[in-house]
């Protein structure tokens, strides 16, 4: 009875067998497979194997036999390549919001996706400066329960980093400068709209099943990627319509920060202009200040008189300190 029941167990471990312990340049023989499942307990002829790699492959494994010296059989496709699970080990590393620990259990089950020779290749360490890692150790639970929110149309609930708790309608989840941010409507204060929060800063998220989401309205109107574009790095502002101009060697710069629909006007010296709206916040004005005069703003005359006071001030404190 116990070799019926360790049978029952042979084909799904000869599929692990192949999932951890082959890949292109490691491949097993049939009598080497062999060995590997009495070492398990599971006693089988080699001669079975063949029939047992045949059902694999009759249910989506793609299982192929290298002939000659050094050749065997080995496991050619999977869900995911060594080269993408790479890609994702180093968006994971990346990802400021993800606490540490959080970050290398993730990890660990990426290698369970490759061969054990593989996931070597997977311990893999990007540097990323200046970005000190989140320490809230409940974040994907918390993107867990916005993700349910916003496909339930349910409001949530939550305290955040400054101290204050709030009750919003998400809308949508941002990823934007390294964070995720929670995209939502909010109606407690005055005026009402649109708001962004930073998920790695909220707390005690909680899902109000019987309190549907408002301002569908507003949300018809609302353009994610227009919002992001007129938030540099998140920070809110007055909006204006600002023209930028430019010189000739930033005009991929400025397609890449603001897209390919914004009209940008040549100008007979080579430099060009483009008027987009921009939430106006010390951030901003301090992208256009980091250009060192190749961008300018020429319209309106709010934001000019807040670009040069903030010229003034950096040009003070300049000189202070080479004195």
């Amino acid at each position: 009875m116990a070799r019926q029941e360790k049978q029952k167990h042979k084909l799904l471990a000869l599929a692990r067998i192949f999932e951890t312990e082959t890949d292109e340049n490691h491949r097993l023989t049939v009598p080497q497979l062999a060995q590997m499942l009495e070492a398990q307990g599971i006693p089988c002829e080699r001669k079975s194997i063949y029939t047992d790699i045949d059902a694999l492959r009759e249910i989506g494994y793609d299982i192929v036999l290298q002939r000659g010296r050094g050749g065997g059989y080995w496991l050619a496709h999977r869900a995911f390549e060594l080269a993408e699970l790479k890609l994702l080990v180093d968006a994971v590393q990346s990802c400021r919001f993800i606490p540490q620990e959080k970050t290398g259990a993730l990890i660990s089950k990426l290698e369970q996706l490759a061969s054990h020779h593989e996931a070597a290749q997977l311990q893999r360490q990007v540097y990323v400066a200046g970005r000190p890692r989140s320490q809230n150790p409940q974040v994907l639970y918390t993107i867990d329960a916005l993700h349910e929110a916003i496909n339930t149309g349910r409001q949530v609930s939550f305290h955040y980093a400054n101290g204050k708790d709030h009750t919003v309608s998400p809308w949508q989840m941002a990823w934007d400068g390294g964070s995720y941010y929670l995209i939502a409507y909010q109606d407690y204060s005055q005026p009402a709209g649109i708001r962004h929060y930073r998920v790695d800063r909220m707390s005690h998220v909680k899902v109000l099943q019987d309190q549907p989401c408002c301002g569908k309205a507003l949300y018809d109107q609302f353009s994610l990627p227009v919002y992001l574009k007129k938030h540099f790095n998140m920070y809110g502002g007055p909006e204006y319509r600002v023209t930028i101009r430019c010189a000739p060697d930033l005009r991929e710069t400025m397609i890449d920060r603001f897209g390919r629909d914004v009209i940008y006007i040549d100008e007979a010296d080579g430099f060009f202009h483009f008027t987009t709206p921009v939430c106006v916040s010390g951030p901003f004005l301090g992208w256009v200040c980091g250009f060192e005069g190749k961008v300018t703003i020429v319209a309106p005359a709010e934001v000019q008189a807040r670009l040069a006071a903030l010229g003034r001030t950096l040009s003070s404190t300049y000189f202070f300190e080479k004195k």
